[in-house]
């Protein structure tokens, strides 16, 4: 036998199995297997990305209620839970002190009201009179003058007679009576003119203390005004003991839920003393702080999500209220505050919340899963099947999220195949072996 027959039956069989390898379309003998990868196709649809930020539930309202007023609490008519309503009256100090001292400062208004009616009406009544006086005065001391003139004639008259009378006795034409009975008449003119003159030194003095008398109008005018001021003064000491009643009553400011209650009935409280706390709950702030770096994508009016640990299952819609102008003290972070309405009082104060915000949307865009993206090279790319082969394509990107980005490149189009997985042998042109059928990528 010849030694080589064995060696040559072996070739023959090696080479007719590669033959018949190639005939059934497998890899060449030698070539590298195909590479296992999952696949799915290119969509074309919208994506956006979000922000996140964690925020706190408070009140709108959250007020501790007081008075300004110290004393022993009378009543309380609510306790912590209630809901209350605005201007409800929800506890109340004594007042009786207060009382009595109003009606006391009431008396004195209604005496100062006598008063100034009094001196008021009296007022142009004393005018009236010290006008008359003057008038008075007036007349009085013409006719004295008169009454002066009348004796300074009178008297003339007389002593002519009384020297003619002389003469004529002189000469005995006349009687001595007739003589002494003229003389006596002079005498009787000289008294009368001295009694006028004084009438009328009389009459001047009571003029001018008929004018003096007129300056009492301005005194009268004074006591008006001083009686006027006294009334005001005792009307505002009754509107002050009026406020301070007032004041003694502690009312709801607005609808809410009493969230304290810090004194009971018989307890002293004293002035600005807390007795209740209420907040407003119909409607809630949900607070962030938000990083300048993020804030473009904070607008005001904005719509927005939110969801809290506190009620699992549940998201809430809203929009931004507004944006504070400064950051919070010793950060570069801005108060942000949505205003959401409460009716079910699901939301309470102090409830921790996730808020997401969209800050960039494109729509009509390709889209493939991220996982398909290498960046293998130092620039984006995918892997596209073409004939069973892989082939690399340069690729754009655009907005991304943890399972889906969008891309731009030649040739790419929507039901593309893709590959999503990046096995170590995977190269441009190599044979695939595809894990399933191609799936569709979904849009955001």
């Amino acid at each position: 036998m010849n030694i080589r027959t064995p060696y040559l039956r072996a070739i023959l069989a090696i080479t007719a199995t590669m033959v018949s390898g190639c005939a059934h379309g497998g890899p060449p003998a030698g070539g590298p297997p195909p590479v296992s990868v999952n696949t799915a196709k290119i969509s074309r649809g919208s994506i956006a990305t979000f922000v996140s930020f964690d925020a706190e539930i408070t009140p709108v309202f959250q007020s501790t209620l007081s008075t300004p007023e110290a004393g022993t609490v009378a009543a309380v008519n609510v306790t912590e839970g209630d809901f209350v309503h605005r201007g409800q009256l929800l506890a109340s100090l004594d007042t009786s002190q207060l009382e009595a001292t109003l009606e006391a400062n009431e008396a004195t208004v209604r005496a100062d009201e006598a008063q100034l009616v009094h001196s008021t009406v009296a007022a142009p009544i004393a005018t009236q009179q010290y006008s008359s006086a003057v008038a008075s005065a007036n007349q009085n001391l013409q006719s004295a003058i008169n009454s002066v003139r009348s004796a300074r004639a009178a008297l003339a008259h007389d002593e002519l007679t009384e020297r003619a009378d002389q003469q004529l006795l002189a000469q005995q034409y006349v009687s001595r009576q007739t003589y002494e009975q003229a003389r006596a008449t002079a005498v009787a003119s000289r008294e009368t003119l001295r009694s006028d003159l004084e009438a009328v030194t009389a009459q001047r003095a009571a003029l001018q203390t008929a004018l003096s008398n007129t300056n009492q109008r301005l005194e009268d005018q004074a006591t008006i005004a001083q009686n006027a001021a006294g009334l005001d003064e005792a009307r505002a000491n009754v509107k002050l003991i009026q406020a301070q009643i007032a004041q003694s009553s502690i009312v709801a400011p607005f609808d809410g839920q009493i969230t304290q209650r810090l004194l009971d009935a018989g307890a002293y409280a004293g002035a600005s003393s807390g007795v209740f706390t209420i907040a407003q709950v119909s409607r809630m702030y949900v607070v962030a702080n938000v990083p300048d770096v993020d804030l473009p994508a904070v607008t005001r009016g904005k719509a927005v999500t939110f969801t809290t640990p506190s009620l699992p299952g549940r998201t809430f819609s809203g929009r931004i209220f507004d944006i504070n102008t400064t950051p919070t003290s010793g950060t570069l972070s801005y108060r942000v505050r949505l205003l959401q309405s409460n009716p079910d009082l699901a939301l309470r104060g102090g409830m921790f919340a996730n808020v997401r915000v969209e800050r960039a949307r494109h729509t009509d865009v390709l889209l493939v899963p991220s996982a398909a993206v290498t960046n293998g090279s130092g620039e984006p790319s995918i892997f596209v099947v073409v004939d069973g082969k892989a082939k690399s394509v340069p690729v754009h990107v655009g907005l991304q999220t943890d399972s889906v980005t969008e891309v731009a490149g030649d040739g790419l189009a929507p039901g593309t195949t893709v590959v999503t997985s990046q096995p170590g042998g995977l190269q441009d042109g190599a044979t695939i072996a595809q894990g399933g059928s191609p799936g569709q990528v979904g849009q955001r």
